[in-house]
């Protein structure tokens, strides 16, 4: 069974499954959902009396079938999975959502890769942070299947007669109330996901005083990369590392922070992020493959790569300048030296100095 026959028959069959389980009229529609980070065919079911439905991935449903589970069992499992997602749903007020005056009290930012949503950022307003894009998103709330949002578009804002500014200055003010901040150390992390005996025997259990990694993520740990569009977080987490830091894009929902204290390069540290994201994180939850950095007494947040640059160039302007100091101090000894002693010898002295300094 090729892909669009697998759809019709599949929307066919789990329309006529809900419709029989629940005795009311279900719509069951075939559709193209564009999403951060992913694209793929989508199952669109609703009750026939809400314009609030979910959707089911058509994409990952074929991929199940064609690894050898029966289309019966995947029409069960897809029935199964709408229903249980439709009876979760969070309760959507749709005289609210008309209203941004009640929505902006629910904004939350997110951050993704500008690159490879390029083509759904022409439709959504966003503001640019290095080579990655905050987006902002309307939490409906959180349901047993995951969080509910809305994407904000253009078309919204349209709407509602709101500027992206006055968007994005609303989202830095709500979003740390809806998706407050966390940043835990390593060992932190690992000691509830294993337990402390574990960890320890496993020699794994780092005194905090000598974290070398920390994760910094929301409540939820759901599209947590979005804190480093938070107002106050560079400044939180370089109070946490005592200094500057390196920012690894783990994924969508999280990042690390390495102090950059001497233990780690740059290329390391890209290499680290290349190979992680090649091997374990989902394209979906894919951020970037870069690095990046926070100089804490400048206040610049900035790609890897630009803070080498913009050292090795501070480093030679330190130099050159060293360079003046020590030429300058030289011609003022000559200078001093000289007027002890007699005119004819002075000027002999100065001029030796000037010669040998090439001015």
């Amino acid at each position: 069974m090729d892909f669009e026959t697998f759809k019709e028959n599949l929307a066919k069959d789990v329309k006529e499954t809900l419709e029989s389980r629940t005795g009311g009229d279900i719509s069951v529609d075939n559709r193209t959902v564009d999403k951060m980070n992913e694209t793929y065919e989508a199952l669109t079911v609703k009750p026939g009396d809400s314009i609030i439905g979910v959707n089911l991935n058509a994409t990952a449903l074929y991929k199940e079938f064609e690894n050898g589970t029966s289309y019966d069992d995947v029409v069960k499992g897809a029935a199964d999975l709408a229903e249980r997602a439709l009876d979760n749903k969070p309760a959507f007020d749709i005289a609210a959502f008309s209203d941004y005056e009640q929505m902006k009290g629910t904004l939350a930012m997110e951050v993704v890769s500008a690159e490879k949503n390029a083509e759904i950022l022409e439709t959504v307003p966003h503001k640019d942070m290095e080579d990655m894009a905050v987006v902002y998103r309307f939490v409906l709330g959180d349901t047993d299947q995951g969080s509910g949002t809305i994407l904000v578009t253009n078309q919204m804002l349209d709407n509602y007669g709101v500027t992206p500014e006055q968007l994005h200055e609303d989202a830095v003010k709500n979003a740390p109330e809806i998706r407050p901040l966390v940043i835990q150390g390593m060992g932190e992390v690992l000691a509830k996901q294993m337990g402390v005996e574990d960890l320890e025997m496993l020699g794994l259990n780092i005194p905090p005083e000598q974290e070398q990694m920390f994760v910094a993520s929301v409540e939820g740990n759901v599209h947590g990369a979005g804190v480093l569009a938070y107002q106050d977080f560079m400044d939180k987490a370089s109070e946490r590392v005592n200094g500057d830091f390196f920012i690894l894009p783990s994924s969508i929902h999280e990042v690390l922070i390495i102090p950059d204290n001497g233990n780690f390069d740059l290329k390391s540290l890209e290499n680290m992020v290349k190979e992680v994201n090649a091997t374990t994180v989902d394209p979906a939850d894919q951020l970037t493959d870069n690095v990046y950095h926070y100089d804490s007494k400048e206040k610049i947040f900035e790609l890897g790569e630009k803070f080498v640059e913009r050292q090795a160039a501070r480093e030679a302007k330190e130099a050159e300048a060293g360079d003046k100091k020590s030429l300058l101090g030289e011609l003022k000894s000559a200078k001093e030296q000289a007027s002890k002693q007699p005119a004819n010898k002075a000027v002999e002295a100065v001029t030796k100095s000037k010669g040998d300094a090439t001015l």
